[in-house]
């Protein structure tokens, strides 16, 4: 896990240090910029896979890449391909490079993993983001569009660039042959036709593989645990394939979440850890939280406020923790989600708001764990176990008469104590006892004329409702950092707040 950040289409050695300088967080473990013909590329390195020979930008004979993720298939793909090529280190980065060079573009549709990358070769180049945006990519562009920047977060482009834009999750450019779309959802669902003691065997079976694929590191690993239904199952199953797992849990004064994980971490004797923070905390903090998160959106500023503190515990214990976002996407697991009665109808919103992730949930979890050099790795969101659990009759999972994520309540109701598997749906925010502090601040600090007229102008001008002072609260710290113009076009909106 790194950061990335470069141009394209002609050297800019300077700029780059300068924006991989703002990417310092995402790798305190090493820097380097390559400046080649007609581009520069610059890497900020976490050490995770060949701690010692893994640095880049890295080489292999006339091409060179810059990459951030992990591929956990790239031994396989090194043994299926390249099992004459001599490589010089263990990492999945030069994996990649010699795939390129055997197949071209076409070689990102054999990867299993998270990943985003550039590869220059020859005054040619490749961008490609995995297929649910779970690394992230930005491309810049100056007034005259001659050159083309890219950086792992927007903050990376300030000064270069007048305008940004996401690249798509699940696509690739290539400078000679355009874009493909390489991962699309609805192409990977394939109706399931058994009965429901089947699926829920094959829940089980499909995710313990997402779990387990997801320790490989040569650093140590940890869990986030909630006490929740997800984190407790990634907890378990991790525990299954690792000697001594560390567990984090976090919370203010009498949150939920805090005994509710002590429970679990006993249960799967975890190297349990936990950090209580205050209202002040969070005022403090937020500042912080805002200029990394790069979004103002009021659901996912509240769940990220427990997530920073999270990250900051566990980055003093491990470089990589596994967490259970994804779950309330293909599960059903929303409170909001109750108010559908037509499966057809559930199903499109599960795979709309899963697709939604890369600039919602996804955004969060990456930028508060990289805010800290930490790694978040998404079993749930495993491409196999995405397809799965959407191949399941939607009907199943609809809330009447169900309780919500039934299926995989009871995939997991042998393994789990039953406090954990009974345990209501909370958000992150809710159970960790963070939900409310900031929203009251805000009604305290922004008047009812002063959101009337914000209300006005940011709807005039960009189309956008503000939903409560919450958010202009927090818009109005953001507007520090960043320009109207970067946030609203690339910002994304949970439905579940």
């Amino acid at each position: 896990m790194c950061g990335i950040a470069g141009v394209l289409r002609q050297p800019a050695n300077g700029n780059v240090k300068s924006m991989i300088e703002k990417l310092a967080h995402r790798g305190p473990d090493g820097h380097g910029v390559k400046e080649l013909k007609y581009a520069s590329i610059g890497h900020a390195r976490l050490a995770i896979l060949d701690v010692e020979g893994g640095h880049q930008p890295m080489q292999f004979e006339d091409a060179w890449i810059a990459f951030n993720g992990e591929i956990y298939n790239y031994r396989t793909l090194q043994e299926k391909y390249l099992s004459g090529a001599a490589l010089n280190t263990t990492s999945d980065t030069e994996v990649l490079l010699h795939l390129y060079k055997k197949f071209g573009p076409e070689f990102v549709k054999l990867l299993d993993g998270m990943f985003a990358f550039v590869i220059y070769q020859n005054g040619e180049y490749l961008l490609a983001r995995d297929p649910l945006g779970i690394k992230p990519l930005y491309l810049g562009f100056g007034a005259d569009k001659t050159r083309m920047y890219f950086a792992s977060e927007m903050k990376a482009l300030a000064g270069k660039a007048d305008k940004v834009e996401i690249f798509p999750a699940g696509h690739w450019y290539h400078s000679k042959s355009g874009w493909q779309r390489f991962y699309q959802i609805e192409k990977t669902i394939q109706p399931f036709e058994g009965d429901e003691s089947h699926a829920l065997s094959l829940i089980k079976s499909t995710l313990r593989d997402a779990v387990h694929k997801r320790l490989l590191a040569d650093v140590p690993v940890g869990v986030s645990l909630s006490g929740g239904l997800d984190s407790s199952i990634v907890s378990m199953l991790a525990c299954e394939n690792t000697e001594q797992l560390h567990s984090f849990a976090v919370g203010v004064t009498g949150s939920e979440d805090l005994p509710a994980a002590r429970l679990m971490a006993e249960r799967l004797n975890t190297q349990h850890h936990e950090l209580v923070y205050t209202a002040q905390d969070m005022v403090d903090a937020l500042p912080d939280v805002l200029y990394h998160l790069e979004t103002f959106d009021p659901a996912l500023v509240r769940s990220a406020i427990p997530n920073y503190f999270l990250s900051k515990l566990a980055s003093d214990h491990v470089k990589v923790f596994l967490t259970g976002e994804g779950a309330d996407e293909v599960y059903a697991g929303y409170d909001y989600l109750a108010d559908f009665d037509d499966p057809e109808a559930l199903q499109d919103e599960m795979i709309e708001i899963t697709e939604a992730l890369h600039n919602t949930n996804l955004q969060r979890a990456d930028r508060m764990s990289m805010a800290f050099g930490l790694e978040a790795r998404v079993p749930f969101l495993d491409v196999k176990a995405v397809s799965v659990a959407l191949s399941f009759p939607s009907a199943w999972k609809l809330h009447n008469g169900r309780v919500p994520k039934q299926l995989l309540r009871q995939a997991f109701a042998d393994d789990l104590p039953d406090e954990i598997t009974n345990r209501p749906k909370q958000k992150f925010s809710q159970g960790a006892g963070s939900s409310d502090i900031i929203s009251q601040l805000a009604d305290e600090n922004i008047t009812d004329d002063e959101f009337l007229a914000e209300s006005r102008r940011l709807s005039s001008e960009w189309d956008y409702t503000l939903p409560n002072k919450e958010a202009l609260y927090y818009y109005k710290i953001m507007q520090e950092h960043y320009d109207d113009q970067w946030l609203f076009p690339n910002m994304g909106h949970s439905r579940s707040l």
